[in-house]
């Protein structure tokens, strides 16, 4: 089986995730396994005694032995373009076969990318560093541009299982309406999840995902609490704005749904939200199973919120969180200048 993903580190979001439209475009050589593997979900599976003929097949990105100078390497398109913070090069089940070095290059551009890779006006990230095998090999990244696309370098050749991107959504405000109604909290317009009082079976992340939830994994799910007291999330929002409506979805939570919920919000531009002004937007309210959940007039509003929390009694899943409204226009113009 597949070993699961660490979650990202507070405030960031894989940017290169097959689950927010990442794509593996091109590799020099990827003989012994597919470059498409680096975005999959879970750190890849190893299974003994399974082969192809080409060699033993791997969970990841393996190119051939190389007999000849130079290096391999694979461009990502980002899902999401964003500021890269973190990068995580991960090697897991990869030991005699994994590059002893990499590197990272970027690219902002919103042109199709062709063969010619080498021609491309590539930055550095990474300069060349050690990787060790069967590990997570975790950089920070000291750049504050924002990017659409990667490079991934192996020196000289060798398999990585998986490739996280992480950073910060920077989303094209630009072409947005003023007077547009969107999903603040949604992770492709730069909603973040900041922190929660448990996730034991399934990230806080998972709340503001594209799309509908697969399965009861791909939500946020507490453990079952004992005491007294009751979970909550909190997420930042892509940009302040006024919240006209929202949504608590339930999708696939039957047996352990939370009972009631309720949602707060604040206005704030300080990154320490312990003493938060927050205030109701939604009172506490009874929730049903597996089922999308609409208030729209229940709602009090909140001028300029910066950040939502959900909380939920007392414990239990939801799959999704939709905070609807309409930028702060003062914001919006600014957006302009990105």
């Amino acid at each position: 089986m597949s070993e699961a993903t660490s979650p990202p580190p507070a405030g960031l979001v894989d940017l290169a995730a097959e689950r927010v439209g990442g794509k593996a475009l091109i590799a020099n050589d990827e003989f012994f396994a597919e470059k498409e593997n680096l975005l999959k979900p879970g750190r890849g599976a190893f299974i003994p005694d399974k082969y192809t003929d080409r060699g033993k097949w791997m969970d990841g990105w393996e190119s051939r032995r190389r007999r000849t100078p130079g290096n391999d390497w694979c461009v990502i398109q980002l899902g999401l373009r964003g500021i890269i913070r973190k990068i995580d090069i991960d090697t897991n089940h990869f030991l005699g076969n994994h590059p002893p070095f990499a590197s990272v290059d970027a690219l902002d551009t919103d042109k199709e990318i062709s063969n010619a890779v080498e021609k491309l006006p590539w930055q550095s990230l990474l300069e060349k560093s050690p990787l060790n095998p069967g590990s997570q090999n975790l950089f920070d990244i000291a750049n504050d541009g924002t990017w659409t696309h990667v490079r991934l370098n192996i020196f000289p050749d060798g398999g990585v299982a998986r490739l996280r991107v992480y950073g910060i959504v920077v989303p094209d405000w630009s072409k947005m309406k003023r007077d547009e109604v969107v999903d603040l909290a949604a992770v492709e317009n730069g909603g973040v999840a900041l922190a929660c009082s448990d996730m034991f079976f399934s990230s806080m992340q998972n709340l503001i995902m594209p799309g509908r939830a697969a399965n009861m994994g791909d939500g946020w799910e507490t453990k079952r609490r004992r005491g007294p007291g009751h979970d909550w999330i909190i997420l930042k929002l892509g940009r302040a704005g006024s919240i006209q409506k929202i949504e608590v979805d339930t999708n696939h939570f039957k047996g352990n749904f939370p009972n009631t919920c309720s949602i707060e919000g604040c206005s704030t531009s300080e990154s320490d939200l312990t003493n938060a002004p927050w205030a109701e937007i939604l009172p506490q309210t009874k929730l049903e199973a597996d089922k999308r959940h609409f208030f729209e007039k229940e709602l009090r509003k909140i001028d300029n919120c910066t950040h939502v929390r959900l909380n939920i009694y007392p414990d239990g899943g939801v799959s999704r969180l939709r905070v609807w409204g309409t930028p702060n226009p003062v914001i919006l113009s600014e957006a302009k200048n990105l």
